[in-house]
């Protein structure tokens, strides 16, 4: 990045800044405060131990530095200014999860579009919130566009806040699914009455909530799927999966045809075939349904998270707030475009590579080879993201 392009983004983001009202997270005044600078250079520093004491307050200093990323601490502190985190005498932690476009088991960000990672990150981000709302019964989330490649989701509970890493790596391995198969959800009941010389056990799944409910939810929705195809198709399907061949396919599809009851009942010791497509079956529905979290970032009780409200330095877009209400048609790219860069355009200059498409602001711009003049939003989006530099204005 050009230092003129590098000191326009920095003077833009303080005028962004003087014009609107931070955002000042509970306990503000307890947590740590980090921030990126525009400095010069491919390398990267991160100024952190900073307290609000430090700072003077959270405008002024947003003003006078105009970071080019904002963060503060998930964790609070009796003294979040001091140098060593055993130091700062830790009190409770945020429960935080981040989603991002890079950690998506079901998606590769290779070849595709911002905005097509965005949507995937989304659909992965209602995943999570049916975990924490579901599951957890957690209420009042923050849900947080960051401004770059996915979403963080704020939990703030009394529950939660002393949990250490460990107990952490549980929430974790739960969303995630973690050793969840077969056996490990299977409930066993012993089943004696008229006409039964030996008591028989039952093994059966969906008795219970959590993963218990959704994977029997799920089996019951594939065997839907497969009583809804042509039965050539649904041999085929059930071919998919590694032992199982035409005639163990064909015998799965009676089973459930003639057992289709007992199985809404939760029975799976309905055949040994039906076991053997269950145990190939779960994996593939875990993977589905689980979201794809950072993981360190919920274990650490020390870490810091961007600032919602500020500008994320690498596409200068907002650190955007999202109402659970107004997720669904929340467009990151036209929601979090700052309303302080729209309504006048700029000239910015590209080298190198074919016409780009840029969807952003709810329009679509055309970038070419050399100079082209947009709206400043589409400029800076550009700029921030090492994509253009900005051209020097002459006067007429």
């Amino acid at each position: 990045m050009e230092d003129r392009t590098r000191e326009y983004l920095r003077g833009r983001f303080g005028d962004y800044y003087r014009s609107m009202n931070p955002y000042n997270p509970l306990s503000a005044e307890r947590r740590e405060w980090g921030f990126i600078p525009w400095t010069a250079g491919t390398g990267t520093i991160m100024k952190r131990h900073q307290s609000l004491l430090d700072m003077g307050g959270l405008q002024e200093f947003l003003v006078a530095n105009r970071p080019k990323h904002v963060y503060f601490s998930a964790g609070v502190y009796q003294k979040p200014g001091t140098p060593s985190m055993a130091g700062k005498n830790w009190m409770g932690s945020d429960l935080i999860f981040d989603l991002d476009a890079d950690h998506l088991h079901s998606f590769s960000s290779e070849g595709s579009t911002y905005a097509e990672m965005l949507y995937a990150c989304k659909e992965e981000l209602w995943k999570l919130l049916d975990f924490l709302t579901e599951d957890f019964s957690f209420q009042n989330l923050e849900i947080v566009f960051s401004g770059g490649r996915g979403y963080h989701v704020h939990v703030r509970h009394d529950a939660i806040r002393e949990l250490d890493r460990s107990a952490r790596r549980e929430v974790v391995d739960y969303i995630l699914g973690a050793g969840v198969e077969l056996e490990t959800i299977v409930q066993t009941e012993t089943v004696s009455g008229i006409g039964l010389r030996n008591p028989t056990k039952k093994r059966s799944v969906g008795a219970g909530g959590g993963w218990d409910k959704r994977i029997h939810s799920a089996i019951l929705e594939r065997i839907d799927e497969l009583r809804d195809m042509e039965n050539e198709s649904a041999q085929l399907k059930l071919q998919e999966f590694e032992g199982i061949g035409s005639k163990k396919a064909l015998n799965i599809l009676s089973i459930i045809d003639k057992k289709h009851k007992e199985i809404e009942m939760g029975n799976i010791d309905v055949h040994p075939d039906f076991v053997t497509w269950m145990k190939k079956l779960i994996p593939n529905i875990v993977e589905n349904q689980s979201a794809s979290i950072d993981e360190p970032v919920t274990t650490d009780i020390h870490r810091l998270i961007r600032l919602p409200l500020s500008l994320h330095g690498g596409t200068s877009l907002q650190v955007k707030p999202i109402k659970y209400e107004k997720l669904d048609e929340f467009d990151p790219l036209e929601h979090a475009v700052p309303d302080r860069f729209k309504g006048r355009d700029i000239k910015i200059s590209v080298e190198g590579g074919e016409d780009e498409l840029v969807d952003l602001g709810g329009e679509t711009f055309t970038i070419s080879d050399g100079i082209n003049i947009i709206p400043e939003y589409a400029a800076m989006f550009l700029m921030a993201r090492g994509e253009a530099e900005k051209v020097k204005e002459t006067k007429n």
